[in-house]
C-alpha cells in the first residue's frame, strides 16, 4: 500500500509538470520568470526633470525657464521617442547655441554639400545628456538625407541607456548597417531592437524583422551582392561623395565579378568535362527512324586569329549596343551598368 502511495504521489508531481510545461509552451512564462529585456525606454517624467535640471545648470534664466516648463507643459506618459528627442533637443537649444544651430539644420532637408564640423558632439566637456541625444538627432537626420557613413560617425558607440530614445537609435543604427551591407553589424543591432520589441514602434518591428531577414540571406560576391553595391556608389556619387571610399567599393565590385565569372568558367568547364565520353561516342551504324543521335563529330572549324584582347573599348558604338543588348538576355537588366563596367574596366587595363 504504501509503495502504491509513494507511486501515485510522484506521478501527481510529474502531471503537475507535465500541465506547467505545456502552460509555458502556449502561454509564454510568467512575467516573473520570463526573461527581461536588455533595455528599457525612460519615463517621460524622468526625461523631463533631467532636462529642467540640466537648463538650471546650464545658468539659463527665468524667462528661460519659464519657456522650458511651457514647452513640456503638454507632454503626457506616453507620447512617443520622436516627439520625446526633439522636447529635449528644445530644451538644450534654449541654452546652447551649438545645440541651437544643430536643431536648426535638423529640422530641414540638406541644402549644402559640405556639412558643417560638429567637433562639440565628441567635446569630453560637453554634458553627456546633451552631446549622447543630440548626436542621436543629428544621427536621424543623416539617414533621412541618405548620408549613412556620416550617421554611422555619429550614431557608433551609443548605447539605448545613453539616450531617451533607444528604439529610436537602435532603430536608425540598423536602418545604416543594412544599407551598407554591414551584415554583422546589422544583425546584431536588429537583434538588440527586437529584443526590446515590446519597447518598441510596431514599425520599428515590422522594418527590423524585414531587414534581417534580408541580411541573413546576403551573400558575398552574389550578383545581387555586386548590384547593391554598385547602387550604393551611385548614391555616393548623387550627394558629391566621391574619393578612394568609392574608389574602393568600385575596385571590389571588379573583384567580385572575376570571382562569379570565374566561378561560371569553372562550373561550365566540369559540366563539359562530365559529358566529354558521350561527346565522343561515334555512330557505327545507322541510326533508326524517329530516334536522336547519341553521338557527335568532332565538330572542327577553320581557326582563324582574333587577337588576344577583348576590345570592348574599341568596339563601335552600334556594336557594342548590340553586345549589350545580348547579355541582357543572360542578365537582369539591372546588372546591365556593372557588366559594362567592367568590361570598359578589362579594356583599359589591356590598353595600359
Amino acid at each position: 500500500m504504501t509503495d502504491f502511495k509513494t507511486k501515485l504521489f510522484v506521478f501527481s508531481k510529474v502531471a503537475v509538470l507535465m500541465v506547467f510545461c505545456i502552460a509555458v509552451a502556449y502561454c509564454g512564462l510568467p512575467d516573473s520568470l520570463a526573461k527581461a529585456p536588455q533595455w528599457q525606454p525612460p519615463k517621460t517624467e524622468e526625461v523631463k526633470t533631467k532636462a529642467l535640471s540640466w537648463l538650471k545648470e546650464s545658468g539659463a534664466d527665468q524667462a528661460k525657464l519659464a519657456e522650458a516648463d511651457t514647452l513640456w507643459a503638454g507632454v503626457v506618459e506616453d507620447v512617443t521617442q520622436d516627439e520625446l528627442l526633439e522636447r529635449l533637443a528644445e530644451t538644450f537649444a534654449l541654452a546652447d547655441k551649438n545645440a541651437a544651430s544643430l536643431t536648426r539644420l535638423c529640422s530641414a532637408p540638406k541644402d549644402q554639400l559640405v556639412l558643417p564640423e560638429q567637433p562639440w558632439l565628441t567635446d569630453p566637456q560637453t554634458s553627456p545628456l546633451l552631446a549622447a541625444n543630440m548626436r542621436l538627432l543629428y544621427g536621424r537626420w543623416l539617414v533621412h538625407q541618405e548620408l549613412f557613413d556620416e550617421a554611422l560617425s555619429q550614431l557608433t558607440g551609443l548605447e539605448p541607456g545613453d539616450v531617451v530614445a533607444p528604439a529610436l537609435l537602435l532603430f536608425y543604427q540598423s536602418v545604416a548597417h543594412h544599407t551598407l551591407l554591414e551584415k554583422d553589424a546589422g544583425l546584431k543591432v536588429i537583434n538588440q531592437l527586437l529584443d526590446g520589441m515590446d519597447q518598441s514602434p510596431r514599425r520599428y518591428i515590422a522594418l527590423a524583422q524585414l531587414m534581417q531577414q534580408d541580411l541573413e540571406g546576403l551573400e558575398d560576391d552574389t550578383l545581387d551582392h555586386i548590384s547593391r553595391r554598385m547602387k550604393d556608389v551611385r548614391r555616393r556619387l548623387d550627394l558629391g561623395r566621391g574619393g578612394k571610399k568609392v574608389r574602393d567599393v568600385e575596385d571590389g565590385v571588379i573583384e567580385s565579378l572575376d570571382k562569379l565569372i570565374k566561378k561560371l568558367e569553372e562550373q561550365q568547364k566540369n559540366q563539359q568535362n562530365s559529358g566529354g565520353i558521350q561527346d565522343n561516342i561515334r555512330s557505327t551504324r545507322p541510326a533508326p527512324d524517329s530516334m536522336p543521335i547519341g553521338g557527335k563529330g568532332a565538330g572542327d572549324v577553320d581557326k582563324r586569329p582574333i587577337g588576344s584582347k577583348s576590345g570592348w573599348g574599341d568596339l563601335p558604338p552600334r556594336e557594342r549596343e548590340e553586345a549589350l543588348q545580348a547579355l541582357g538576355r543572360d542578365f537582369p537588366s539591372n546588372y546591365r551598368d556593372i557588366i559594362e563596367q567592367y568590361f570598359r574596366k578589362m579594356a583599359d587595363e589591356e590598353n595600359k
